[in-house]
Protein backbone atom coordinates (compact mmCIF):
# COMPACT_ATOMS: atom_id res chain seq x y z
CA UNK A 1 0.00 0.00 0.00
CA UNK A 2 2.83 2.32 0.65
CA UNK A 3 4.25 2.02 -3.02
CA UNK A 4 1.13 1.30 -4.75
CA UNK A 5 -1.43 3.72 -3.54
CA UNK A 6 -4.66 4.37 -5.26
CA UNK A 7 -3.73 8.14 -6.30
CA UNK A 8 -0.50 6.00 -8.20
CA UNK A 9 -3.12 3.63 -9.75
CA UNK A 10 -5.36 6.39 -10.72
CA UNK A 11 -2.14 8.41 -12.67
CA UNK A 12 -0.87 4.94 -14.08
CA UNK A 13 -4.72 3.83 -15.72
CA UNK A 14 -4.56 7.65 -16.84
CA UNK A 15 -1.22 7.45 -18.31
CA UNK A 16 -1.98 3.97 -20.29
CA UNK A 17 -5.43 5.50 -21.90
CA UNK A 18 -3.28 8.65 -22.97
CA UNK A 19 -0.54 7.08 -24.59
CA UNK A 20 -2.93 4.56 -26.15
CA UNK A 21 -4.91 7.48 -27.22
CA UNK A 22 -2.24 10.00 -28.42
CA UNK A 23 -0.74 6.68 -30.67
CA UNK A 24 -3.78 6.00 -31.99
CA UNK A 25 -4.24 9.49 -32.75
CA UNK A 26 -0.75 9.95 -34.46
CA UNK A 27 -1.27 6.88 -36.36
CA UNK A 28 -4.65 7.87 -37.64
CA UNK A 29 -3.79 11.75 -38.97
CA UNK A 30 -1.09 10.15 -40.72
CA UNK A 31 -2.58 6.92 -42.30
CA UNK A 32 -5.66 9.27 -43.12
CA UNK A 33 -3.68 11.87 -45.51
CA UNK A 34 -1.98 8.76 -47.18
CA UNK A 35 -3.19 8.14 -50.85
CA UNK A 36 -4.44 4.80 -51.88
CA UNK A 37 -4.38 3.24 -54.70
CA UNK A 38 -5.97 0.61 -56.98
CA UNK A 39 -9.30 -1.32 -55.56
CA UNK A 40 -8.92 -0.15 -51.97
CA UNK A 41 -9.92 -3.27 -50.24
CA UNK A 42 -7.68 -4.38 -47.17
CA UNK A 43 -6.20 -7.98 -48.14
CA UNK A 44 -6.32 -8.71 -44.33
CA UNK A 45 -8.07 -9.54 -41.27
CA UNK A 46 -8.76 -6.19 -39.87
CA UNK A 47 -8.57 -2.83 -40.96
CA UNK A 48 -4.69 -1.88 -39.32
CA UNK A 49 -2.21 0.34 -39.80
CA UNK A 50 0.62 -1.86 -41.78
CA UNK A 51 -1.86 -3.14 -44.39
CA UNK A 52 -3.50 0.17 -45.04
CA UNK A 53 0.32 1.63 -45.82
CA UNK A 54 0.54 -1.46 -48.36
CA UNK A 55 -2.61 0.03 -50.85
CA UNK A 56 -0.88 3.51 -50.93
CA UNK A 57 0.75 4.69 -53.94
CA UNK A 58 2.83 7.19 -52.29
CA UNK A 59 6.30 6.90 -50.38
CA UNK A 60 5.04 5.42 -47.16
CA UNK A 61 9.00 5.45 -45.19
CA UNK A 62 8.11 8.12 -42.63
CA UNK A 63 4.72 6.52 -42.05
CA UNK A 64 6.69 3.11 -41.29
CA UNK A 65 9.34 4.89 -39.27
CA UNK A 66 7.03 6.53 -37.77
CA UNK A 67 5.10 3.07 -36.50
CA UNK A 68 8.14 1.43 -36.01
CA UNK A 69 9.23 4.26 -33.22
CA UNK A 70 6.07 4.51 -31.73
CA UNK A 71 5.92 0.79 -31.82
CA UNK A 72 9.11 -0.06 -30.12
CA UNK A 73 8.23 2.36 -27.20
CA UNK A 74 4.53 1.04 -26.78
CA UNK A 75 6.36 -2.63 -27.03
CA UNK A 76 9.74 -2.97 -26.12
CA UNK A 77 9.34 -0.73 -22.52
CA UNK A 78 6.02 -2.63 -21.08
CA UNK A 79 7.94 -6.13 -22.10
CA UNK A 80 11.04 -4.47 -20.80
CA UNK A 81 9.34 -3.81 -17.42
CA UNK A 82 7.64 -6.97 -17.40
CA UNK A 83 10.81 -9.39 -17.92
CA UNK A 84 12.75 -7.38 -15.31
CA UNK A 85 9.82 -7.64 -12.61
CA UNK A 86 10.24 -11.08 -13.34
CA UNK A 87 13.64 -11.11 -12.79
CA UNK A 88 13.32 -9.17 -9.26
CA UNK A 89 10.98 -12.00 -8.99
CA UNK A 90 13.36 -14.63 -9.48
CA UNK A 91 15.91 -12.82 -7.45
CA UNK A 92 13.81 -12.84 -4.65
CA UNK A 93 12.95 -16.47 -4.95
CA UNK A 94 16.39 -18.04 -5.51
CA UNK A 95 17.23 -16.85 -2.42
CA UNK A 96 14.41 -18.73 -0.36
CA UNK A 97 14.88 -21.92 1.42
CA UNK A 98 11.17 -23.27 1.23
CA UNK A 99 11.51 -25.92 -2.13
CA UNK A 100 7.12 -25.75 -2.30
CA UNK A 101 7.31 -21.93 -2.02
CA UNK A 102 9.84 -21.92 -5.08
CA UNK A 103 8.04 -24.79 -6.61
CA UNK A 104 4.95 -22.41 -6.49
CA UNK A 105 6.38 -19.31 -7.57
CA UNK A 106 7.91 -20.28 -10.38
CA UNK A 107 4.49 -22.34 -11.87
CA UNK A 108 2.65 -18.89 -11.39
CA UNK A 109 5.45 -17.09 -13.07
CA UNK A 110 5.89 -19.74 -15.82
CA UNK A 111 2.48 -19.63 -16.64
CA UNK A 112 2.68 -15.28 -16.57
CA UNK A 113 5.26 -15.71 -18.57
CA UNK A 114 4.09 -18.32 -21.39
CA UNK A 115 1.36 -16.06 -22.11
CA UNK A 116 3.42 -12.96 -22.31
CA UNK A 117 5.75 -14.88 -24.76
CA UNK A 118 2.13 -15.66 -26.56
CA UNK A 119 1.51 -11.65 -26.83
CA UNK A 120 4.65 -10.24 -27.53
CA UNK A 121 6.27 -12.23 -29.65
CA UNK A 122 3.91 -12.06 -32.68
CA UNK A 123 3.30 -8.17 -31.50
CA UNK A 124 7.06 -7.30 -32.15
CA UNK A 125 6.92 -9.14 -35.11
CA UNK A 126 4.10 -7.73 -36.70
CA UNK A 127 4.93 -3.94 -35.59
CA UNK A 128 8.93 -3.99 -35.19
CA UNK A 129 9.62 -4.37 -38.79
CA UNK A 130 8.30 -2.09 -42.00
CA UNK A 131 5.32 -3.20 -43.25
CA UNK A 132 7.19 -4.08 -46.74
CA UNK A 133 9.46 -6.45 -45.36
CA UNK A 134 7.02 -9.38 -44.51
CA UNK A 135 4.44 -10.81 -46.82
CA UNK A 136 1.01 -10.39 -46.46
CA UNK A 137 0.14 -14.18 -45.66
CA UNK A 138 2.66 -14.18 -42.88
CA UNK A 139 1.17 -10.47 -41.72
CA UNK A 140 -2.34 -12.36 -41.77
CA UNK A 141 -0.81 -15.62 -40.02
CA UNK A 142 0.58 -13.56 -37.09
CA UNK A 143 -2.07 -11.27 -36.60
CA UNK A 144 -4.65 -14.21 -36.22
CA UNK A 145 -2.57 -16.05 -34.02
CA UNK A 146 -2.21 -12.91 -31.39
CA UNK A 147 -6.08 -11.95 -31.98
CA UNK A 148 -7.17 -15.65 -31.76
CA UNK A 149 -5.25 -18.26 -30.63
CA UNK A 150 -3.47 -16.36 -27.96
CA UNK A 151 -6.63 -15.38 -26.00
CA UNK A 152 -7.82 -18.76 -26.41
CA UNK A 153 -4.97 -20.36 -24.73
CA UNK A 154 -5.17 -17.58 -21.91
CA UNK A 155 -7.59 -19.32 -19.77
CA UNK A 156 -6.01 -23.08 -20.44
CA UNK A 157 -2.89 -21.91 -19.89
CA UNK A 158 -4.35 -20.41 -16.16
CA UNK A 159 -6.78 -23.32 -15.37
CA UNK A 160 -4.12 -26.20 -15.90
CA UNK A 161 -2.52 -24.80 -12.86
CA UNK A 162 -5.31 -25.94 -11.14
CA UNK A 163 -4.99 -29.52 -9.45
CA UNK A 164 -8.85 -30.31 -10.04
CA UNK A 165 -8.66 -29.33 -13.87
CA UNK A 166 -5.42 -31.10 -14.31
CA UNK A 167 -6.86 -34.11 -13.03
CA UNK A 168 -9.98 -34.24 -14.96
CA UNK A 169 -7.83 -33.42 -18.50
CA UNK A 170 -5.93 -36.44 -17.19
CA UNK A 171 -9.22 -38.52 -16.87
CA UNK A 172 -10.50 -36.68 -19.82
CA UNK A 173 -7.30 -38.22 -22.05
CA UNK A 174 -6.68 -41.30 -20.62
Amino acid sequence: TVLMHPRFCQLLAVACWVSGFSNSALHFSFTFWVPLCGHRQVDHFFCEVPALLRLSCVDTHANELTLMVTSSIFVLIPLILILSSYGAIAWAVLRMQSTTGLQKVFGTCGAHLMVVSLFFIPVMCIYLQPPSGNSQDQGKFIALFYTVVTPSLNPLIYTLRNKDVRGAVKRLVG
